[in-house]
């Protein structure tokens, strides 16, 4: 989606794939604003980072980033919840509270098993809150002090949580003007672009983060999907093929290159060459319920329907929610003679349609 595939690790596992959450961009900054309230100094040009805050003899916030760093995000919210009580005014503490309030979200999607954004309702509203609640804590942080660079990279993410891609750009770019080497934000910035439509400026992005780090899969197959947002097909070609090349030799493969190749070859006519790219990201991740989805598609194109309904009902297992799989398996029932699954699928199809059917969560 966000691993946005959301959305990366980090952060987003949220890296949160963050998920958590790379989709249409819609603004939420009027629900959960954030300003850097004091003017930066006359001697601070705009791409210089704020001088770290010196906090010697702060203990308990010492205590606090040992907590964190053991995974004890629990831990470290409540000695410092306990340090804010009697130093309201320490922008420190306020922005430590932020980063361990993200972290929170991060536990909780590992604990889960599942990306932040293809979490339900519940636990969506759960993770909303958190990001807003991480957000004012950066806010009341900066009354006191300018955030750094470290400190604006989380609230890009926190913005990303929210679904506000242009938050999330803004303060990403501002980031990366103070450390321009940070090849994970220039990816997170490409994500955002892209999840804004723009895809030129997403397209710089990624080749910033490929020269910063070569070799980095995620963002040569963001690349692609750069390029296929501009209609520049072979390009996107390309950089998947590349992302798939450079796969060859690592254990752990990421399935996003051949599921984003599958399906541009799909929308070219071509599932014949389609199909091995879907099979693999199915043996890297047989529970990714898009290339199920996809190989479903290619199957019923080549008219292979018993296998186009293997794979389509796996998708719907794995993701109930979404209209669209259910609209595209009723049919390859019908074809088959199955009405009465074909009817309970149309029915089903229409009913989420109409009401709380799931949007399809992007990868990071």
């Amino acid at each position: 989606m966000i691993e946005l595939r959301l959305l990366g690790g980090l952060v987003f596992s949220l890296a949160l794939s963050a998920s958590a959450a790379f989709g249409q961009a819609t603004s939420t900054s009027s629900q959960a604003p954030f300003q850097v309230a004091p003017p930066a100094p006359t001697s601070m040009s705009e791409t210089s980072e704020p001088a770290s805050l010196a906090t010697p003899g702060d203990t308990p916030l010492e205590e606090a980033r040992a907590a964190l760093e053991r995974g004890s995000a629990n831990d470290a919210d409540r000695i410092v919840r306990r340090y804010l009580v009697n130093h309201p005014d320490s922008p420190e503490g306020h922005f430590l509270l932020g980063h361990i309030l993200f972290r929170e979200i991060q536990n909780e999607a590992h604990e889960k098993g599942v990306q932040v954004p293809g979490l339900n309702p519940s636990r969506a509203k759960h993770r909303e809150e958190q990001a807003k609640a991480s957000l004012a804590e950066f806010t009341a942080g900066a009354k006191f002090h300018a955030p750094s660079a470290a400190d604006l990279k989380v609230v890009a993410f926190d913005f990303v949580l929210l679904g506000d891609y242009v938050d999330a750009d803004k303060w990403l770019t501002r980031m990366l003007a103070w450390t321009p080497a940070d090849s994970e934000g220039w990816y997170y910035l490409g994500r955002a672009k892209y999840s804004e439509n723009r895809f030129t400026e997403a397209i710089s992005a990624f080749q910033q983060c490929l020269k910063l780090d070569p070799g980095n899969v995620k963002a040569e197959d963001n690349l692609g999907l750069s390029y296929a947002g501009l209609d520049r097909n072979e390009e996107a070609l390309a950089a998947y093929k590349t992302a798939i090349l450079w796969q060859t030799r690592v254990t752990q493969k990421n399935p996003g290159p051949y599921i984003d190749l599958g399906s541009l070859l799909l929308d070219q006519g071509r599932p014949q060459e389609a199909t091995p790219y879907l099979l693999q990201a199915i043996e890297i991740a047989p529970l990714e319920s898009k290339a199920h989805e996809l190989l479903g598609k290619a199957y019923a194109r080549l008219e292979e329907l018993p296998k186009a309904q293997t794979e389509l009902e796996k998708a719907v297992e794995l993701s109930p929610q979404s209209s669209n799989l259910h609209c595209m398996l009723a049919p390859v029932y019908r074809q088959q003679g199955l009405t009465e699954k074909a009817q309970f699928e149309f029915d089903r199809c229409a009913a989420l349609a109409g009401s709380h059917s799931t949007p399809e969560a992007p990868r990071p």
